[in-house]
């Protein structure tokens, strides 16, 4: 077990930690140069395209220092906001980790929330500054406040580059030296904590594990402590670049296992697995449950496709723990599941894994936040959908959640900056400078409002170099008001919105106006309003497609004329009563688009 080394890299989006890994796997020889490609562990395609790491990914690394051979197992995580629940897995699976800076940008928002999860498990924290060899970099300012953030010495951080490889041999024999061997008894029972899990369609669900206690051999059988279920291991092994079997695996080592379950409910990420024979005595502790931040509901766009939508879903949630769903119904779409994710990238990212990994055409409605409704008894309803609002008369106030968030900025920004999170109704509580031109904003701001734009319009705004980093902090009563679209009278309950009163009125006339050039032209006239309540706010009107029913009649008396149009009038006002209309599938994707 001392020959063992179990370590992660945290850092911020695009500061290179990717790219490190590359160097890292090449040095130590478990990639062949015919294998190697940029960005290694980034193997689905969304990750290469975006550039950005979706999942965290493990690998084993064997490394040989002053003739003793060391195993080292890396766990990659992503570095964007919306995929921290990865970060944390990650984080309870090691024992230290590598914190990558760069140089040309400095610490940033996500780097510093990343930390303090790391310190709170008690991990050795490495500090790397990546990307030196770039004209750019700046070493010294960098790391006087990586200094200041870890209170370490100079001679700690290491200079390294993650593109021509320099200082990758000195991280490697500091991850050696500096983080702890994993402590352990390999007699004592099993205990082996599930961090991550996949769905291979011919193997079933393969369950990826680090063991803390005892030791598993193939073909014994286990028990998943969350759910009770007894297995046989029918493969276990290390996590190579493909998986290599093997056939026991003892305390501290990272593994798989593959015993043949095909639902995806019987694997939790968190779980324990244990052995049926000699149990352990409690389960591994200090995993917290993923708390969903933004709510929408996902719809197939052919009914008929409901029951594969919830299968790709449920196989889509293995991969991807932080995803959460239950059924909801619709009157406009049908049924479909209200799913919660971590931020909007996170729900862009599962729709197009949706479209590429299962083929799956779906509606996403509106993104909202969950509001607290305190009714008149005082009861407290948790909302995550308009339509499960109460009706106004027992409604006696509604609370939204606020957010702690923390903005890093160079100096020349910090206006445009304050303007913005004022506008978005957010209150300034702290405002520290970190170096001459970087500045730390902390602000108090309703999580509603930054769900839809804020963090595309802070990168335009500062250039790209702003970091945003966030958590819940309360909720708060809030002047909210349920938004109806209504549709030749009828509410359309998949447009429906909850919004600030101040913000109400401006936006439904916008999506009338919209909706006005959407929806296509009809036989009769279509009001398209936007209502509080029973009061209509804004309106517009999509007239009707008119046949000319005068064209026959030449000369004459005007009243054959007017005979004519009033019965054609009669007929328009009867195919309105009776008429619906159908709402095209880009009607519900514009309101996500409005500020475009």
């Amino acid at each position: 077990m001392e020959h063992i080394r179990n370590f992660c890299i945290i850092a911020h989006i695009d500061h290179g930690k990717s790219t490190l890994a590359d160097r890292l796997l090449e040095f130590t020889g478990t990639v062949t140069e015919r294998e190697a490609q940029a960005q290694v562990l980034d193997d689905m395609d969304l990750e290469r395209e975006r550039g950005i790491t979706i999942k965290s990914h493990a690998i084993q690394m064997n490394y040989q220092l002053e003739n003793q051979n060391y195993v080292l197992n890396l766990i990659d995580t992503p570095g964007h906001v919306d995929f921290s629940y990865e970060v944390s897995r990650s984080i309870a699976a090691c024992e230290g980790a590598l914190l990558v800076v760069d140089a040309t940008q400095g610490i940033q928002a996500q780097t510093i929330s990343n930390l303090y999860q790391a310190i709170e498990h008690d991990l050795e924290i490495i500090p790397v500054l990546n990307k030196v060899d770039l004209d750019n970099a700046m070493p010294e300012d960098v790391k006087d406040q990586i200094v200041d953030l870890l209170g370490c010495d100079y001679e700690d951080i290491l200079e390294a580059s993650g593109k021509t490889g320099y200082g990758v041999d000195e991280v490697l024999e500091a991850i050696v030296h500096k983080v702890p061997a994993p402590k352990g008894d390999p007699k004592a029972p099993l205990q082996a904590l599930i961090f991550d899990s996949v769905f291979n369609p011919f193997r079933g669900i393969i369950a990826y594990f680090r063991i803390f206690n005892g030791e598993i051999k193939k073909g014994d059988v286990v028990k998943f402590v969350n759910t009770g279920k007894q297995y046989n291991a029918d493969e276990i092994g290390v996590l190579r670049l493909k998986q290599e079997a093997k056939n026991t695996l003892s305390a501290g080592n990272v593994g798989y296992i593959i015993s043949g379950i095909k639902v995806s409910k019987e694997v939790k990420v968190g779980d324990t697995i244990t052995h049926v024979e000699r149990p352990c005595q409690t389960a591994i502790a200090g995993f917290e449950n993923v708390k969903p931040m933004v709510f929408a509901g996902i719809y197939p766009v052919d009914a008929d496709d409901y029951e594969e939508l919830r299968a790709a879903i449920e196989k889509l949630q293995l991969n991807d723990a932080s995803l959460t769903f239950e059924p909801e119904s619709s009157l406009a779409l049908g049924f479909g599941f209200r799913c919660g994710f971590l931020g909007l990238l996170h729900m862009e990212i599962i729709q197009e894994r949706l479209d590429r990994e299962f083929n799956m055409n779906v509606i996403t409605t509106m993104p909202n936040v969950s509001y607290r409704v305190i009714t008149n008894k005082k009861e407290s309803i948790e909302v995550h959908n308009p339509s499960g609002l109460p009706e106004q008369k027992y409604i006696d106030h509604i609370e939204e959640p606020f957010i702690k968030a923390q903005i890093i900025t160079q100096s020349e920004y910090i206006g445009p900056i304050m303007k913005l999170c004022l506008d978005k109704r957010g209150e300034l509580k702290n405002q520290v400078y970190l170096t001459t031109g970087r500045v730390e904003l902390t602000m108090d701001m309703p999580l509603g409002e930054i769900v839809f734009d804020f963090y595309d319009k802070l990168k335009s705004i500062s250039k790209g170099y702003a970091s945003f980093d966030y958590h819940i902090d309360n909720y708060r009563p809030a002047k909210l008001v349920k938004l109806d679209i209504l549709l030749n009278g009828e509410p359309v309950d998949a447009l429906s919105t909850l919004i600030h009163q101040d913000n109400a009125y401006s936006f439904g006339r916008r999506i009338c106006v919209k909706l006005k050039d959407l929806i296509p032209r009809q036989q009769f006239d279509i009001a398209v309003q936007a209502a509080i309540g029973a009061k209509i706010i804004a309106r517009e009107t999509i007239k009707a497609v008119r046949k000319d029913v005068t064209a026959k009649c030449y000369g004459g008396d005007i009243s054959r004329k007017r005979k004519l149009l009033e019965k054609q009038k009669k007929g328009k006002k009867r195919m309105r009563q009776i008429g619906n209309v159908e709402v095209p599938q880009q009607a519900f994707l514009v309101v996500l688009k409005l500020n475009e």
